[in-house]
């Protein structure tokens, strides 16, 4: 069996990684200075990526979302002061506007070096950055009940984090071309249909003993359990520019785990508004989490804020140059 904290932490708790780039200060260009940040900075709170030019932030457990967005503001800021020293700027946005995908370099560790003998190019593409929500949940029957009920509205988190509107300098149309670049992995997109957190469970062990993966750190969903820390982890957000972007994220998150009703979500209907989502933020048709009819991306984010939600930071962009500019401004 896969060890699994669930129940360690409070009802509820909730944790945020936040996937930031290192560019050079003069030029905004990609810096492959992951180890110079996670050296100086800590471990615990700062760790490397597959890419030499991002760094994750990582808070503890915290009791609310406001914690750990305290905790992320104080983080952001260290690594900020850190990288100027260094002639380096960091910066928060789904995707560097301008670097080509695949041209990147990788950090030197066996792990990422592993993933890419084996991935290949789909592996070299993921040059795109994540926010990623853990919330605490006290079972993985519980885990996985609570996956099911959140999977039919991650395409409204997606559709409020919308903030990478560019792939390889082109403005697609898409405001999130990070959702269809990670769909290129194996075991990407949308869980599969599992009966319950058991089943689930000996699906990973078994390709485990295959050869197929290391462990269940390896499946890209959307949404995946995290036994060993005892969280739902949410991962379908494009990584917000300002911090109280994430802060909102991690609201709607957090909202769902809590209080989404408990159904079964149709992976056909969430492929359709996966893609919806990412095209059109929130002036996405989505068909409803309980099918029943159409909705505004807008409509449903506003059910669970109780506010208007602003529009996601990618429209307010006009042009590549502009988004490295204000990718600065976190």
């Amino acid at each position: 069996m896969i060890e699994a904290g669930f129940g360690e932490s409070a009802p509820f708790s909730i944790g945020i990684e936040e996937e930031l780039m290192i560019l050079d200060a003069a030029t905004l260009e990609p810096a492959a200075a992951s180890h110079l940040l996670v050296r100086e900075l800590g471990a615990g709170t700062l760790k490397t990526e597959l890419h030499a030019s991002v760094v994750e932030l990582t808070t503890g457990v915290c009791a609310d979302v406001d914690e750990a967005v305290e905790a992320l503001r104080v983080l952001r800021s260290a690594a900020a002061e850190l990288a100027a020293a260094n002639g380096l700027a960091i910066a928060a946005a789904g995707g560097h506007p301008t670097a080509p995908l695949g041209s990147l370099p990788v950090v030197s560790e066996e792990r990422y070096e592993a993933m890419i003998r084996t991935l290949g190019l789909a592996a070299r593409r993921q040059e795109v950055n994540g926010l990623h929500v853990h919330v605490g949940v006290g079972s993985g029957d519980e885990c996985w009940e609570r996956l099911e009920s959140v999977l039919g509205w991650l395409p409204v988190v997606l559709a409020v984090s919308c903030n990478s509107p560019f792939l390889d300098g082109v403005a697609t149309g898409m405001l999130s071309n990070r959702a269809g670049i990670l769909s290129e992995l194996p075991r990407g997109g949308s869980p599969p249909e599992f009966a319950s957190y058991a089943e689930w469970e000996a699906w990973v062990e078994r390709l485990v003993s295959f050869g197929l993966m290391p462990d269940y750190t390896r499946i890209w969903w959307d949404v995946r359990p995290h036994p060993r820390l005892g969280t739902l982890e949410i991962r379908v957000a494009d990584q917000p520019t300002l911090l109280d972007r994430t802060a909102l994220v991690a609201r709607l998150v957090h909202a769902l785990v809590v209080d989404a009703p408990a159904r079964r979500t149709l992976r056909a209907d969430y492929a359709q508004n996966r893609w919806a989502a990412a095209r059109h933020g929130l002036d996405a048709e989505l068909i409803h989490p309980d099918g029943s009819r159409l909705a505004s991306a807008r409509e449903l984010a506003r059910e669970w804020l109780g506010v208007e939600p602003p529009q996601p930071e990618a429209t307010e962009l006009l042009g590549a140059a502009e988004l490295v500019a204000r990718t600065l401004r976190f």
